[in-house]
């Protein structure tokens, strides 16, 4: 069992501690859990290693672990020397006892675990009695009356932070506000009388404002950018200027992140930042994504981080800001993101596009990471209404599919015996050109040519690779394949496979990963008939080709190309 080994000088603040406390007692907050058995389980480790362990209920089903209690100047001793072993997270800190009323560690005000061993009789639950209130319903009535309409939004604010109110935050106290402060007083064990007293919205407000411990949020007028806005500096702090981003990153074990937007520009450059934001890593894939005329906003969450996006037009500027907050800890994100958003305030000046030194990385927009999609593959539009042929692996457990990474698009027909697929883009799209099928196979080594993104859609636009027709079979006799010599890289497959005249007599199939090793410039498509079979299989007619057409030269082969073909991504 491992236990952290005190100083002389740290024992004796512990004993002194004691009895200072019974003057003005404060604790150190180490923790913060949204379930009692997460709470349990660490204050039991906690206990394990260190003295003075407690737990509270902070009411709005959280809970702390903090050590104490202890007199003012002990318990910076204790936390400055708890910290600096590595004993406590480096983001506790020192908390008034307002919000420590009531306990659930040490059971029974004794050192011994919350849970009896198996064998003991578990020991009865004593019911706490409700708390009386120390105003009648008609003082507090008055008290509350004399708050004013602005004063009722926030305790409609404080309501709905605590899970107890779901209406409009108009300030006005009506059925469904009556009905949250009596769901809030009964959760908390006082009589469900509908209206707070003066302690009461003072406890709401405690456990409304608990969350902020610790968060040091301060007001930061920053000249840079021109924008005026509370920031969690007790959690990040500004790190650099990379136009059009002011970057704030995290200075401890809070994995917490803001990135000031400042930049010139109209509307046009508003919707031009609210398409690129959403290409970025800090931006999860499933954000939801609003735009107006002045502004946008994107927010959403995966298994890592939650993340809030803002943009406004001010004047000839666009400002805003985006905070991205450990997933898991919404308590706090929600309270912080309120504050921000509250105090956001555009002010004289904007980030000049020189400022700052931003880094060279194809991976890096501003200094933040563009997000990559799991793989891509190259496909061909192949009727008149956008349906695309692709490889199948491309769209294998895919949380997302998209189109030229601008349209969603979904599966809609596959066949898994030639390892193909048809998508269908989920919005109406009339592609510029879409692919002629020739159901017959070009002379042995006629020169071919596969069009496709060889680079996964670094280069924009898709790359033409040259080689010859080697078999019209593959090297297992399938005539539904054909064997070609041409030097093909992975993102090309999927793409088609052109004869001179620029008619598709296939589909590039990926390099199969298998016991044997193809040399390289070997490859395989699969024939154009098997691709018209799934299209009428889709109920899609496809034309038969001409019978003879004009050979056409390089740049003419290319232009169709970049007019036919797709880069699908697949996104997870």
């Amino acid at each position: 069992m491992r236990r952290w080994v005190m100083s002389a000088a740290l024992a004796a603040v512990l004993w002194a501690g004691a009895g200072a406390a019974q003057q003005q007692p404060v604790w150190v907050q180490i923790e913060a859990l949204p379930t009692l058995q997460q709470a349990e389980d660490r204050l039991r480790a906690y206990a394990a290693a260190l003295p003075d362990v407690n737990g509270f209920d902070l009411g709005n089903g959280w809970y702390s672990v903090a050590l104490g209690p202890y007199a003012r100047d002990d318990a910076e001793s204790v936390l400055r020397q708890y910290r600096a072993q590595g004993a406590i997270p480096s983001d506790s800190y020192i908390a008034l006892p307002s919000a420590y009323e009531r306990q659930v560690w040490p059971a029974g005000q004794q050192s011994a675990a919350l849970v009896p061993p198996a064998s003991a009789e578990p020991a009865p639950q004593e019911v706490e009695p409700l708390r009386q209130a120390e105003e009648t319903r008609a003082e507090a009535l008055r008290t509350e009356r004399a708050l004013g309409r602005a004063a009722h939004a926030e305790l409609q604010t404080a309501l709905q932070w605590s899970g107890h109110y779901s209406g409009a935050i108009d300030g006005l106290i009506g059925r469904g506000t009556r009905g949250a402060m009596e769901r809030w007083q009964a959760a908390n064990r006082y009589e469900p009388s509908g209206v707070l007293t003066t302690a009461q919205r003072a406890a709401l407000f405690a456990q409304y404002n608990a969350v902020l411990d610790g968060m040091g949020l301060q007001t930061v007028q920053s000249a840079e950018t021109g924008i005026e806005i509370a920031l969690p500096l007790g959690v990040v702090a500004f790190d650099r200027l990379e136009p059009p981003f002011a970057h704030y990153a995290p200075t401890g074990d809070l994995a917490a992140r803001v990135h000031l937007i400042s930049q010139r520009g109209g509307r046009a450059d508003l919707v031009g930042l609210f398409d690129v934001m959403q290409t970025l890593s800090v931006v999860p894939l499933d954000s939801t994504a609003e735009i107006r005329s002045g502004s946008f906003t994107l927010a959403g969450a995966d298994d890592e981080i939650a993340s809030h996006t803002q943009a406004e037009l001010s004047g000839d500027t666009i400002k805003g800001f985006t905070l991205v907050w450990p997933a898991g800890d919404e308590a706090r994100r929600m309270r912080v993101l309120q504050e921000m958003q509250a105090s956001f305030r555009p002010i004289d000046g904007v980030l000049p596009a020189t400022a700052g030194n931003a880094a060279q990385d194809i991976d890096l927009l501003s200094g933040l990471e563009i997000r990559r999609p799991a793989r891509t593959r190259s496909g061909f539009y192949a009727s008149a209404d956008g349906i695309v042929v692709t490889t199948r692996d491309v769209a294998q457990d895919c949380t997302r599919l998209t189109l030229n990474d601008r349209y969603e698009a979904e599966l809609l027909l596959e066949d898994a015996a030639h390892g193909l697929a048809l998508l269908r883009s989920t919005e109406a799209i009339a592609p510029p050109r879409h692919a002629s099928l020739r159901t017959t196979a070009p002379l042995l080594r006629s020169e071919v040519a596969v069009a496709g993104y060889s680079y996964g859609g670094r280069l924009g636009a898709p790359t033409l690779t040259y080689g010859r027709l080697a078999d019209v079979k593959a090297l297992d006799g399938a005539e539904t394949r054909d064997r070609l010599e041409l030097a093909a890289l992975e993102g090309d497959a999927g793409g088609p496979v052109l004869d001179a005249a620029g008619q598709v007599f296939g589909m590039l199939l990926p390099r199969e990963a298998g016991a044997r090793q193809l040399p390289d410039g070997a490859a395989f498509s699969v024939d154009a008939a098997v691709i018209a079979d799934l299209l009428a299989e889709a109920g899609i007619a496809t034309p038969p080709a001409p019978a003879a057409a004009p050979d056409l030269h390089a740049e003419a082969l290319g232009e169709m190309a970049s007019e036919m073909v797709v880069l699908v991504s697949c996104w997870n």
